[in-house]
């Protein structure tokens, strides 16, 4: 189906495009500059002087207990600053749904509608008007969907054999208007 006539669908192609670029893009920059210098490791060198002849009982050296870790500095860099933004927002954006439970779900599969083209004949109502809605309702039941609008229609004039007789005059009953759905939107 053309992007012409699902726009939805090419709405939305366009928002998952734009999404993932940022996406890659964020993670190339935070990759790339990273502001934050890599903490320096504090290192105790331990040098063994060589035993005499006699062993001496010496006493073990102790060791201080390492002092407990600092919280991890922050980073002072743009994507920090970014996140904390939206973190500190009084507005909160709404969570997109996960990939997964789109997939698993059809609920909204069923409402995106969808423009079909076809060519149903409008039956005629009790009052003689013709009932599009019955046509373009078949046309989408033709089509997989469950029901619909119509979009275009179209009309044509049909006549009787005898009315196509050289020399005759046309009578009330010899040619009627027919109306046809030519185009509906399904859900």
């Amino acid at each position: 189906m053309s992007e012409l006539t699902n726009p939805i669908a090419a709405t939305a192609r366009a928002f998952l495009i734009a999404v993932l670029v940022t996406l890659i893009l964020a993670v190339a920059i935070a990759s790339a500059w990273s502001q934050a210098a890599p903490p320096a490791q504090k290192s105790i060198i331990i040098q063994v002087a060589p035993a005499a002849e006699t062993p001496a009982p010496a006493p073990a050296p102790v060791v201080p207990p390492a002092p407990p870790a600092a919280p991890p500095a922050e980073n002072p860099g743009l994507i920090n600053e970014i996140g904390k933004l939206f973190q500190d927002s009084p507005l909160k954006l709404p969570a997109l749904p996960s990939f997964k439970s789109f997939g698993e779900s059809t609920d909204g599969l069923t409402r995106l509608n969808t423009i079909v083209k076809g060519r149903v004949a409008c039956p005629r109502a009790a009052n003689g008007a013709p009932d599009c809605k019955t046509a373009s309702d078949r046309l989408c039941q033709s089509k997989g969907f469950k029901e619909g609008k119509s979009l275009d229609t179209d009309a044509a004039q049909s006549c009787s054999a005898k009315a196509m007789i050289p020399g005759r005059k046309l009578e009330e009953g010899d040619c009627k208007t027919e109306n046809y759905v030519t185009q509906a939107l399904c859900q």
